[in-house]
């Protein structure tokens, strides 16, 4: 499996199905882990992490998890081949910018899970789906910790469970999250809402990659912020039965709202994203994924069907820089890219041939 084979289509997770897909876009599940008798990363030195690295390599591929996976050094990448998979949420920024540490991510065939060797943790396991379906990536990410368990001695505490290099992620280790598309409430100015409603329950509100990133888009990513005292079981309850639950009726809400009270406002909104994604010559990153949003949604409310979930969901992806240029396989500069995703975007949605 190459790099090249992941580049023209968008990973299981964005598929846009699964429960409540029109206002969740994807469920994941994150669990950190860490060798015992190693230090943690940041105090390992260049040689622990290489042998982390190549127990982990042995482990992953030539154990019960090889098949049609794809394994990446990433000290040897590219940056552009790195950056793509910060693009399609495989690795973190931080993974990625590692400069020459010894470093590594293995990807299942589907996307659906990834194994980062070398981030902030020895180890961070994660598996995404489609939709709201967090009780499936649980089970799988549990799966493939079970895997690996059977090889690796953790690092773990009879007092106070897993030990991991940050303090809130220890104890069970897992990290609960869920992305989710909210423009109406942003449009009736109740994004807040969320906010408020985070805070309440102790989770961290980040936009589309994370910590320190903006909501382009709409989409912003909710997730538990500590793990210590509480079950796995526990965790995923909470965001099972509350979180999720609330943020989706107050998105809801705000739908009805706006075709009920403000119907012109709203296909405004939805037919000005139409003409300028048909019609554009240059199109930035930012103000694309604003786009998208609004088109989004009008799909969703049955506001217009002049193209599907799945392709609107797959653009939020390939029309960003990374993937624009290994699309194209050369180095693009900023205008560049921007007439790149005009063109991409028409081809896309049936304007114009490919």
């Amino acid at each position: 499996m190459s790099l090249h084979r992941i580049t023209d289509h968008a990973g299981e997770w964005l598929r846009g199905a699964g429960p409540h897909s029109e206002i969740v876009i994807s469920s994941r599940v994150r669990l950190a882990r860490n060798f015992a008798g190693y230090p943690f990363v940041n105090r390992a030195s260049a040689t622990q992490q290489l042998e982390i690295l190549d127990r982990c390599q042995q482990i992953i591929t030539d154990g019960k998890l090889a098949g049609d996976m794809l394994w990446i050094m990433l000290h040897e990448c590219p940056q552009i081949d790195c950056q793509l998979l910060v693009e399609r949420h495989l690795i973190s920024r931080e993974h990625a910018a590692a400069g020459e540490l010894p470093r590594a991510v293995a990807v299942g065939a589907d996307e659906t899970f990834s194994i980062m060797i070398n981030e902030e943790d020895h180890l961070r396991i994660q598996v995404l789906r489609s939709g709201a379906q967090l009780d499936e990536a649980f089970d799988q990410v549990n799966r493939i910790d079970d895997t690996l368990d059977e090889n690796i001695h953790y690092a773990f505490s009879k007092k106070f469970g897993y030990l991991t290099a940050c303090p809130t992620n220890v104890g069970t280790g897992i990290r609960v999250s869920v992305m989710l598309h909210l423009p109406a409430l942003r449009l009736t100015g109740e994004i807040e809402k969320v906010r408020h409603a985070a805070r309440d329950m102790h989770l961290a509100v980040r936009g589309l990659f994370g910590e320190g990133s903006e909501a382009y888009g709409d989409l912003y990513q909710i997730s538990n912020q500590t793990t210590l005292g509480r079950s796995e079981r526990e965790i995923l309850a909470d965001f099972q039965h509350s979180v999720v639950p609330q943020i989706v009726a107050y998105e809801q809400q705000a739908r009805a709202a706006l075709v009920k009270q403000r119907p012109v406002q709203l296909d405004d909104k939805i037919w000005r994203a139409w003409a300028l994604l048909t019609h554009a010559r240059s199109v930035g990153n930012d103000e694309v994924l604003g786009l998208l949003s609004h088109l989004r949604m009008g799909v969703n409310l049955a506001r217009i069907d002049k193209v599907d979930i799945r392709t609107i969901n797959e653009l939020f992806l390939l029309t960003q820089p990374a993937h624009l240029q290994k699309l194209h396989e050369k180095p693009l500069d900023g205008p560049s890219r921007r007439e790149a995703r005009a063109t991409l975007i028409r081809q896309r949605i049936g304007v114009e041939p490919a």
